[in-house]
Order: structure tokens, then sequence, then C-alpha cells
């Protein structure tokens, strides 16, 4: 295929879909919907798919919301600000009331319906619909280029998976063209999954090199011609992967594009917790420091970080950040974080700070008993998410080690085995969980 892109991006509306409540990452969505939940120290969950959009030429992006909106609206309206000559912006579309709906949004086709109104009004001939809670790279101008030579309909993209994986995803099966002519939600069945297998005669053509049993499973990003949107929205049925995509395919040219790379869906607190530790391997699994594709987050023109001794193995400190002799091993330390003499971190995935305490209310705290921001002296912490404007004090201990998988306590909650600090939490000097 040539890679002299035809499709001009002028001609694309990307739409990010902001997720629902985002349950599964409760607590750490209590308070923030899903795209905006801090990543890897100085990031937002959002800024992935927004900026593997900019990298791709696409500048015209609608993110749709209607949980806790108000930190991604602030988060972006800061980060994302296109000059007056571009035709570019980054807008978010959160669920509103009108005359023909006051229902919230029911599912992601239906929070694309209900925003139909604004996408007519809007020039584009190709849709370009995302998740807002996935970690990936992709350079998107490749599955639209792929779509227009096929004279596609909707493309979807795909992934090579194992069985293993496949039972819970969406699963499809193509002619050797690459259209999808079957797809299964989350197929359990052995003998269903068996008949949706890859023919390994089909793994050159795909530039699949893996040798193993395989299955394409849907990324939940499509391209959508713009007519072809609107028809296929023309009902009352709420979810793509559901229900829209299994009509389509009987009705419309649709077709895969297989993606092969590094792509995580973070859904859950395990899964967050661990793709936040990869950042601390020496070869991770994401590179943020792939320059090629930058991901953009808002500029907070804070200090370098200081770090008055201590052991850091393995670790990503942030921007801000104060570390005072503290052993930090597998762990993230997020922006503003402040790690006082003594204490030790291992696999510990820390969100940092919005602001620093002034020299008053240290004062007014340290009388009160109320620990400092940041982790006291001689504090324990391991296999632990602290977020946003976490306080834990001194020579506390706090790991999930022998407790049950989840837990509610008024101070912390256990979630997948890992130990959570809440946002703006504060766990009292000498605590041992």
């Amino acid at each position: 295929m040539s890679h002299n892109f035809t499709v001009n991006p002028s001609q694309v509306l990307s739409v990010i879909m902001g997720g629902g409540q985002g349950t599964r990452l409760f607590p750490l969505t209590s308070e923030r919907s899903k795209p905006a939940v801090p990543l890897a120290g100085k990031y937002r969950l959002v800024d992935i798919p927004i900026s593997n959009c900019i990298n791709s030429g696409l500048k015209r992006i609608y993110l749709l919301t209607q949980f806790n909106s108000a930190s991604l609206h602030r988060h972006v309206s800061q980060s994302y600000k296109f000059d007056h000559f571009s035709t570019g912006f980054v807008e978010i579309l959160a669920a509103e009331q009108t005359f023909n709906s006051t229902s919230w949004y029911q599912g992601t086709a239906d929070a694309v319906r209900k925003n139909l109104v604004h996408f007519r009004n809007t020039h584009f001939d190709f849709a370009l619909i995302l998740s807002g809670d996935q970690l990936y790279r992709m350079d998107f101008r490749k599955i639209l280029e792929d779509h227009a030579e096929r004279g596609a309909d909707l493309t979807i993209a795909t992934m090579p998976v194992t069985g293993g994986e496949a039972s819970a995803l969406g699963i499809l099966q193509t002619d050797p063209q690459g259209r999808i002519n079957r797809f299964v939600e989350k197929p359990k069945d052995p003998a269903v999954l068996e008949s949706l297998r890859l023919p390994k005669s089909s793994y050159p053509s795909l530039g699949i090199e893996r040798n193993e049993d395989l299955y394409l499973a849907s990324m939940g990003i499509y391209v959508f011609n713009r007519p072809v949107l609107f028809e296929l929205l023309n009902n009352n049925l709420t979810d793509f992967g559901k229900h829209i995509i299994p009509g389509a395919i009987e009705s419309h040219r649709v077709f895969s594009h297989v993606f092969q790379g590094y792509w995580e869906d973070i859904g859950t607190i395990r899964s967050f917790f661990e793709a936040n530790l990869d950042c601390c391997a020496e070869l991770p699994r994401f590179n943020f420091f792939d320059m090629t594709a930058p991901i953009f987050t808002r500029p907070r023109f804070l200090p370098a970080s200081k770090i008055n001794g201590g052991a850091i193995d393995h670790a990503v400190i942030s921007d801000g950040c104060i570390v005072n002799r503290a052993r930090v091993q597998h762990s993230v330390v997020g922006v503003r974080s402040i790690l006082e003499e003594g204490c030790s971190l291992n696999r510990v995935v820390m969100m940092g700070s919005d602001y620093y305490d002034s020299a008053s209310t240290v004062a007014r705290n340290d009388e009160a008993g109320i620990p400092r921001l940041g982790v006291g002296r001689g504090t324990r912490i391991e296999n632990a998410i602290l977020d946003k404007n976490a306080r834990v004090g001194e020579g506390c201990i706090l790991s999930p080690a022998g407790k049950p998988q989840d837990l509610d306590h008024p101070q912390y909650y256990i979630r997948d085995g890992i130990l959570i600090v809440p946002k703006n939490g504060v766990i009292p000097h000498h605590t041992v969980v």
C-alpha cells in the first residue's frame, strides 16, 4: 500500500468516547471521569487518543463525556489550544438535556447519536470513533487510507490476540480481501472460538510474524463514511460493538484494518496499575520517550525534581518533586510529590498533588496532627495507588498483603489486590494497614 496519504485530514472528524461511570476504575473515578484519570506521573488517559489524533494530522476532535467531567474540561481547555488560523479544536460535548432527549448516554452508539445535531453542522467525509481509555500509539492516516482505498463504508481497527484473550473481546472474521463477514462479542464457547481462528495462511499478507493460533479482535476504533454513520444511527440501538456492528456487517461494506503494536485497554484497577508500573521498566512496552509521535499534555511550568539523597531503582519521577533520602523501587512518582526521609515505596503509583502546601498550612496541620502532602518519614508502602493530594503520615505501613482482594475502609480501598488511598485521602501518622 502506498502511503502518500490521499485522505485530507480536514475531511476527518475525530470523536473520542469519554466512557461511562468507570465503575471498574473506582475509586479513581469517584470524582473524575475515566479519561481524566492520571497516567504515568504527568499525563491523563485522554492525552493518549488526543495525541494520536494530533500526530496523525487530525485536529478536529470532539470528546463525549457525561460523568464528573469538570476536571476533564479543565485539563482539555488548558492543554489543547490551536491558533486562530487553523481549523483545529478539541471540544467537549457533555451529555445534555434537549427537547428530544432527557436521558444520559445509554452506550457508545447512543452517545454519538445524541450529538449528531452537532456533527450535522460540521463538514466531514469520515468520522473516526475512538475510545478514551486505551494506551497505544497509532497513526490513524493508515486506517483512513485503507478505508478510502477499499471503498469501505465502515472500517474497524483490529489486532491479533491469543485464544486466552479472545473470550473477553469482540472477535471477527474476514475474507481474504479483509472484508468482515462475522462478528461475535466475547465468544465463550470453544467451538465458536475455533471457528473464528485466523487461518495461518493469511498471516503473511496481514504482516503477522507470530506462529501461535490467533484471532482478530476489535479495538473499538472505527472509521465511518459520513452518510453511513447517519444511516446506521437512525434507530434506537445503544452500542456500537453489541448492536450496530453486527447489523452493519450484513448490510454494508465493513473491513478490518490490522494493527500490531502495544495496545492496552485500561479498564480495571489491575490493568491501570500494571500499565503505569510498566513505564518504570528499562524497555517499557509503551514508550513515552518516542519523539516521532510525542504524547502531549498540559504545560505546568514546574521546577525540575530535586533529590536530596536516597536509593532510586527503576522509577519514574515527574516534575516538581522533592525526594528526601527515600527508597523508591519500581514506582511512578507523580507531579509535586514530596517523599520524606526514610520512607520507602515499592510498586507504588503515586499520582502527586495539584498544589504545594504553604508554610502556614504546614504549621497549622502539624499542630493539628494532620500529615503533610506526600509520604511522611519512615513510612513503607507497597502495591498501592496513592491518588492526587494524598497525605500519608509518618511511620505508616501500607500494603494489601494478607487482605481480601476487594475491601472498603473509611481511609482506603483495596481493588484487585491493590491498596488505594483515594483523592485527598488522609492516612494518620503510624497507621498500619
